[in-house]
């Protein structure tokens, strides 16, 4: 077994010959180059046979398929031959730092996917008999003097830009993310995504991750497909500063285009697969939502708001309810972050303990602490005795001027699980909004109880009546979750439960009035019981 496998995908890559010369001449680890050509050599200077040839080395081995299988395909193949512990990916126009292996494979962790800082390759110019120069780019005459030009391979690693950060929008598109740098501190940073053109795995995580699957077709979202199973499997992507590789990117023209044909086709297709494979959580191999990897980078851009969970408890509820409402909300909430503000301290969320007197001005104040600890830009309020099905955080407020209330909830009995749903149920339990907004609300709520105590008027729900004695002018708006929440009602329920409909003032209230004893979602409460 060797250190390292480095493999090479190449199709029609006139600069495959230089790109594994230059590994040979700054790699210094114990490691090997296996190199796949992809389809028919009909002109040997694609594939570098010619001017210069592929190096005739015993740390090189070349594969050639007469018919193109593709860049995945190709990859896969390479990696099956492998013989390193670790291996790793490169585009066949690169070039390197001297000792680049060894300096990662220092570092190198089975569970990570490692990547050197990412420089701009400079790797020839068009040159005629007079001597103008002219970048790397189309073919051409000369733009000074009209004249015919050669190429002039010079092979310079730019020293600007050095990329180290790298996300993808919400439609899974890559990007480079600069503003993401000033977080990153050290030698080893992480990064959301990677640009795919290099990267360093184990070998075994390889294999089992599927690092190329074959099904995003030949080409595309690679560096998508890399950082979602390494960071959704439970691992890391982190850039190394300590090292650097030098990538040419295609410029326009017949000269060094895409060498598969129809990229755009192959792209689009590759994205389709990505965005149902992720968005809609499909791999079975993750130990993480999507939502997760967005919001351990939050604020991300195109991703819209963050969002985080103000749990409050008066830590008098029976255990087995307090239990299984926790394990529910945590199953619910997955890494999102929990703030639990408790009158007894608790090991849940990250708690805050305030030592109060039950009561509405003590949930006030808790409800306050909450939000002031809380980081996020959206907040969802949960109460200790009610069941979060998953589909209730997956809502978005439209906008911060609003407080928005699912209500979409069953209040069900502990006693016998019987169930009551109503149309518009707006409670503190299912609220949601902008945590500024709330932040705001709570600060008035709780000087106005202070100062002159709390009325019935006044209410729990924010935004929800016109009352003279309401905290503020702004309006409630309700939505609906896909399936319901279950506000459980015992004996030390804070507020009071009615079963019948002659038990309120105003008919209205009543809408939508449904009883029974299975929950859309959830089944009956004995089956639910058992099954938390």
């Amino acid at each position: 077994m060797t250190d390292l496998s480095i493999l090479i995908p190449a199709r029609n890559e006139m600069f495959l010959a230089r790109t594994i010369q230059d590994i040979l001449e700054h790699a210094e680890s114990d490691f090997e180059v296996i190199a796949v050509l992809d389809g028919p050599r009909d002109d040997a200077r694609d594939y570098g046979w010619a001017e210069p040839p592929i190096p005739v080395h015993e740390r090189v081995t070349v594969v050639h398929f007469p018919e193109s299988i593709g860049q995945r395909a190709a990859t896969n193949v390479a990696a099956r031959l492998a013989r390193g512990k670790y291996v790793m990916k490169v585009d066949a126009h690169c070039a390197f730092d001297q000792g680049f292996d060894r300096k990662m494979l220092e570092d190198m962790q089975p569970d990570w996917t490692m990547l050197p800082v990412m420089r701009n390759l400079h790797a020839f110019d068009w040159v005629c008999e007079k001597g103008h120069r002219r970048y790397q780019g189309p073919s051409g005459p000369c733009l000074e003097c009209g004249g015919p030009t050669v190429r002039d391979v010079v092979w310079i690693a730019k020293t600007s830009p050095q990329s180290t950060a790298f996300r993808f929008d919400n439609t899974l598109h890559f990007q480079y993310w600069n503003e993401y740098k000033e977080k990153q501190i050290g030698d080893l940073v992480e990064t959301m995504s990677i640009q795919g053109s290099c990267f360093m795995a184990s070998r075994e995580k390889y294999f089992e991750l599927d690092l190329c699957d074959e099904k995003h077709g030949s080409w595309g979202q690679q560096g998508v497909e890399v950082a979602c199973k390494t960071w959704l499997s439970g691992g890391r992507v982190v850039v190394t500063r300590k090292t650097w590789y030098a990538h040419m990117f295609r410029t326009q023209g017949g000269d060094f285009s895409f060498p598969y044909s129809n990229p755009g086709k192959a792209v689009k297709q590759a994205r389709e697969y990505s965005r149902d494979l992720w968005t809609n959580n499909k791999w079975p191999k993750a130990i993480h939502p999507l939502s997760w990897l967005i919001d351990k980078f939050a604020p991300v851009p195109d991703w819209g708001n963050s969002w985080g969970v103000v749990y409050y408890t008066d830590n008098r509820l029976d255990p087995a309810i307090l239990d299984a409402c926790q394990r529910q909300l945590k199953k619910s909430v997955q890494s999102h972050r929990i703030v639990s503000v408790s009158l007894e301290k608790m090991d849940f969320g990250d708690n805050i303990t305030l030592h109060l007197e039950r009561g509405a001005l003590a949930l006030f104040r808790q409800i306050l602490a909450g939000l002031e600890e809380l980081d996020t830009d959206v907040v969802f309020f949960a109460e200790h005795d009610v069941l979060y099905h998953p589909s209730h955080f997956l809502f978005t407020p439209p906008d911060d001027k609003h407080y928005f209330y699912n209500t979409n909830v069953w209040k069900v009995r502990m006693s016998d699980g019987h169930g009551v749903y109503v149309d518009d149920c707006k409670q503190t339990s299912g609220l949601c909004a902008n945590r500024l907004l709330l932040l705001e609300h709570y600060r008035k709520r709780v000087k106005m109880v202070e100062e002159n105590g709390y009325s019935s008027g006044m209410g729990f729900e924010p935004g929800t009546h016109g009352r003279a004695d309401r905290v503020d002018d702004v309006k409630a708006e309700a939505w609906k979750s896909e399936w319901p929440n279950l506000d459980l009602r015992h004996e030390g329920n804070l507020t009071r439960s009615r079963w019948t409909k002659e038990e309120f003032r105003n008919a209205r209230y009543t809408a939508g009035w449904t009883e029974g004893r299975n929950f859309p979602g959830w089944g009956s409460l004995h089956h639910l019981w058992r099954k938390i």
